[in-house]
């Protein structure tokens, strides 16, 4: 199971959407155990004042440390991980989901207004971002990587090969793929898909891949080839030490 608590203060905007289809289903199974804190019952005034002006100037208001503090505080076992929705932070990718689909906790502060108090900050044990682009708070930046997440974690699909052969999981796209009716307005499927030929069919598949990333992602496939030319590198040079010993 997985458990995975969020500092919020606006928790309608996680627990509405992750509460729906596979994320939903994950929770109601027991593989997914969602929270959501919200850091103003960390504040001491009447108000629940969680926000104030920025020394030195600037527009909006910023989140205080201290409710923030209190609150990831409370939350943290010694197997927690902390992450901040943050633009300066690494760029969330499958990879990175992965290896938090491993962990046992995790938790999520979600930013807002025009971010946090720099002396927080340190309380994090990971930043990241969704890409070069600013949402109003950190809330759906979350949700998206909580719902990429908790599709990796075993027990969220009955079949747990769902996932191997998705988009980014080679460094590929995923190849085109079609469902009943055999023939819609005209368009027919592949015939090669029809034909119960395992082998040619992943071949297919492979081929399909290959040409989608080339069109649309270059970028993937360059990656991905730099990483296997890496792979191959090493062990050859593995293999050459493996020789010198032997000839010695």
């Amino acid at each position: 199971m997985l458990k995975v608590d969020v500092v919020s203060a606006f928790p309608d905007m996680l627990t509405v959407p992750l509460g729906q289809s596979i994320v939903g289903r994950a929770q109601k199974a027991g593989v997914l155990k969602l929270a959501v804190t919200n850091p103003r019952d960390f504040t001491d005034d009447k108000h629940h004042t969680l926000d104030d002006r920025p020394y030195g100037g600037g527009p909006g208001m910023l989140m205080k440390a201290e409710p923030l503090y209190r609150a990831i505080k409370k939350l943290r076992k010694k197997n927690s991980v902390v992450i901040l929705t943050s633009p300066r932070g690494q760029t969330f990718s499958q990879t990175l989901a992965k290896k938090l689909a491993k962990k046992k906790h995790l938790i999520f502060v979600c930013g807002h207004y025009e971010g946090i108090d720099e002396r927080v900050y340190p309380e994090m044990d990971l930043e990241v971002s969704l890409g070069d682009f600013i949402l109003t708070g950190g809330e759906l930046a979350a949700a998206v990587m909580i719902d990429a997440i908790t599709r990796l974690v075993p027990g969220t699909f009955k079949k747990e090969d769902v996932t191997v052969s998705e988009s980014f999981e080679e460094g590929l796209l995923e190849a085109p793929q079609y469902t009943r009716p055999e023939v819609w307005r005209g368009k027919k499927v592949p015939q090669i898909l029809l034909s119960g030929h395992h082998k040619q069919m992943q071949e297919w598949k492979h081929e399909q891949a290959l040409k989608l990333t080339k069109k649309y992602r270059p970028d993937l496939l360059t990656t991905s080839q730099a990483k296997k030319a890496a792979t191959k590198k090493a062990v050859k040079k593995v293999a050459k030490k493996a020789t010198k010993k032997k000839t010695k």
